[in-house]
């Protein structure tokens, strides 16, 4: 490979490519387990049933032409290494789990992403030691692009079985490349104990869902009426209805943190396929007896807009990968560091509500955007966070998804009525009825 992919290519049969775990990636395979997966669901919806066969073929159509999804994680002795993974493709199948379950590499043929389907729906799971929902959507429109030249040969017969003109898959590892020099944990984080949410749980293994479907120009039209963008609107919202019915509208000598993650590509013109975000913290905390939506969306988006700054973000990243860089940290066996990657990653899930992640407004070539319906993203649990939210735009709809351990949807029933309020109209979907989706 090119200088500019970064990558150590071995042609050798017996020495395939291999690449460094990027600076984000490094921490998911220390942590990952069945609890805790590390792995997300980018899905789309057609308007036809999904051919299994049909979608096998297609997958193993781009699979070769995506470098960043053929990988296998390797243990090496100081850190985990990706190396390129000559097996068979993975097998598509029917869905037969709950979104985010663990990937067992061995079931899996070593591969570190699946593929399934159900009716109309495409499931594209990823684990996140691979890329983030950026490589994953460009993976997924690739798969559906083939796909559907697939099933409407003779509609598509212009098209070509190739990648996207244009398409970059850059391989870089971008925390490096805009590395520039060590930051303090203080001036990078302001990280304390955080409200946490517990409650009853679903039975082990299970996962709540629940879609919401908003007209975008309406949500549009509730956000300029409170003077914030789009973004901060939905944050501020689950942010205020983890106060009204978690807290009960009660202060609290802990605060409401929602980690929101920060697509840093367009901050430092990259193009990288591999992981490329920070997470910033929309901070609320409750000191006085009442506060009314409009109060709780003002410090949100305030809280956001002093964090989503380039100089904020060059402190994150540049925290981040001082560590990695540490000359005294790099000959410690893989094992000693994972015992401690394990430790403080442990320490500091309290300081952590929930997770509310925007996938961001997705467009799909023409003539292929016709036989689309709706796109949706979900996000498997972590320690400490057992409801979090995903959204996704595509064309004219914007859809919501929580995925959730708990029994109690009170949170996001009270998010969805909020929304309501605001002369939205809400179509609600819940995977109670599975055969509507």
């Amino acid at each position: 490979m090119s200088e500019k992919h970064k990558i150590r290519a071995r042609r050798s049969k017996h020495r395939p490519a291999w690449v460094k775990l990027d600076n984000t990636a490094l921490l998911f395979p220390a942590i990952a387990s069945r609890e805790m997966s590390n792995v997300y669901r980018i899905a789309v919806t057609l308007k036809e049933d999904i051919d299994g066969e049909m979608l096998q073929k297609a997958q193993d159509m781009v699979l070769p032409q995506f470098l960043a999804f053929r990988m296998n994680l390797k243990t090496g002795i100081f850190w985990y290494y990706l190396e390129e993974n000559d097996r068979k493709p993975p097998k598509v199948v029917e869905e037969n789990s709950y979104p985010g379950a663990y990937i067992n590499k061995s079931q899996n043929n070593h591969y570190l992403f699946r593929v399934t389907y159900y009716k109309k729906r495409i499931n594209l799971e990823v684990f996140h030691a691979l890329t983030d929902g950026y490589g994953g959507l460009l993976f997924l429109k690739e798969l559906v692009y083939q796909y559907l030249r697939l099933s409407h040969p003779d509609e598509l017969k212009g098209e070509k079985d190739r990648l996207s003109p244009g398409l970059v898959l850059d391989m870089e590892d971008s925390y490096v490349k805009n590395f520039k020099s060590a930051q303090s944990r203080k001036e990078a984080y302001r990280s304390r104990k955080s409200v946490i949410i517990k409650g009853e749980h679903l039975v082990r293994g299970e996962m709540g869902v629940i879609h919401g479907y908003l007209p975008l120009d309406q949500i549009k039209a509730a956000s300029k009426k409170h003077n914030v963008t789009i973004n901060q609107y939905l944050v501020g919202a689950f942010v205020y209805s983890i106060y009204k019915e978690y807290l009960k509208g009660a202060t609290s000598d802990r605060p409401i943190n929602l980690c929101v993650p920060v697509d840093l590509r367009g901050f430092y013109d990259s193009h990288t396929i591999k992981n490329f975000f920070a997470m910033v913290m929309a901070r609320f905390q409750p000191e006085k007896e009442e506060y009314s939506f409009d109060e709780v969306l003002e410090i949100v988006a305030s809280s956001l807009k002093e964090q989503i700054t380039k100089e904020n973000l060059d402190k994150i990243l540049s925290y981040n990968v001082s560590n990695e860089q540490n000359i005294f940290l790099k000959p410690i066996p893989l094992f000693i560091k994972n015992i401690a990657i394990r430790s403080v990653y442990h320490s500091t899930v309290d300081a952590t509500t929930a997770t509310m992640t925007n996938i961001g407004d997705v467009k799909l070539r023409e003539p292929y955007s016709k036989y689309v319906e709706h796109f949706y993203a979900m996000l498997a649990m972590s320690r400490g966070q057992e409801l979090k939210g995903a959204i996704v735009c595509y064309n004219g709809t914007l859809i919501v998804t929580f995925t959730t351990r708990f029994s109690d949807v009170s949170i996001q029933k009270r998010f969805f009525r909020i929304i309501s309020n605001d002369s939205v109209e809400v179509a609600i979907e819940t995977n109670d009825y599975r055969e509507d989706e």
